[in-house]
């Protein structure tokens, strides 16, 4: 199939794609990489009048460290995320999770703003940003606007993202002394979709466990924060009975439903294998 018939248009700075959106009431969508939203159109799944490509808009690719934070530009590619150095070393849980994300011909061109713009519940960047309590940056004409993650992902395939706003950015924090991160998902193939995945971050004072958060993808209508497993790992000693008190809480937080990769029961026997194995890290690495 083929979209059906749309108008183009190429903004050169975001007054310029604002002032394209209002031509269209707020009907028009952004493209940046495409990668998604092409192939939606393709299928009549998205029916656009128009297309305004931001891919001209100067620094929105940045990555950029100031203080504790890490800004990363909302066009930013998954290769650009992969290659950083800036990203390998402030931000390795986000370091770990690019390998995951699609192929090479899609990393070379889809962006880390698409896929949150998108929020696919099976999707990596989601439970990273998640896990790591990020600040989303959108832009709309009235001004910029911060979300914070645990207030921007609402439902299924939805955010906080008002229409005709635009995701401009995302705000990470660097990476403590001390601070433990896991990213590990399983796929039937490399590259395809996860069946499960989980983003992981905490620390280990003393032998406990603190501040952990655990991210899981493909097991709800968004990324899930995994609390009662959370909560059973603070204060903690990370020692077997702890993780199997963890992975045991997981059936109270995850409801996944089956689809096309996994029945609802591998999926949470996954989950508690990807928690297991991330934990046994944390605890060989302390």
């Amino acid at each position: 199939m083929k979209s059906a018939a749309f108008e183009y248009h190429r903004a050169t700075s975001l007054s310029d794609a604002f002032d394209c959106m209002a031509r269209y009431d707020g009907q028009a969508l952004w493209l940046a990489g495409g990668q998604s939203l092409l192939a939606m159109m393709n299928l009549r799944l998205a029916n656009p009048p128009a297309l305004i490509d931001i891919r001209g808009i100067a620094g929105m690719s940045d990555i950029r460290q100031s203080g504790s934070i890490v800004r990363i530009g909302a066009l930013c590619t998954h290769h650009q995320l992969l290659t950083s150095p800036v990203i390998q070393s402030a931000v390795p849980l986000l370091a770990q999770a690019v390998p995951h994300v699609a192929h090479l011909a899609i990393r070379n061109v889809g962006t880390i703003g698409g896929s949150l713009a998108l929020a696919d519940p099976a999707a990596e960047y989601p439970t990273v940003v998640q896990a790591l309590q990020g600040t989303l940056i959108a832009q709309g004409p009235a001004g910029e606007r911060r979300i914070p993650v645990d207030e921007y992902f609402v439902g299924l395939y939805q955010t906080a993202l008002q229409p005709g706003e635009l995701l401009i950015a995302i705000e990470l924090p660097v990476a403590q002394a001390g601070q433990q991160f896991h990213f590990d998902e399983l796929s039937r193939r490399r590259g395809d979709y996860g069946m499960v995945g989980l983003a992981a971050a905490g620390h280990l004072q003393a032998g406990a466990c603190s501040g952990v958060r655990l991210s899981f993808l493909a097991v709800g209508d968004g990324p899930v924060l995994a609390r009662q497993a959370m909560a059973a790992l603070e204060g903690h000693p990370l020692d077997d009975a702890t993780i199997r008190q963890a992975q045991q809480a997981l059936v109270q937080d995850l409801q996944p439903a089956g689809d096309l990769q996994a029945n609802a029961a591998t999926k949470l026997h996954c989950a508690r294998v990807l928690l297991g194995r991330a934990l046994a890290a944390w605890r060989t690495a302390s």
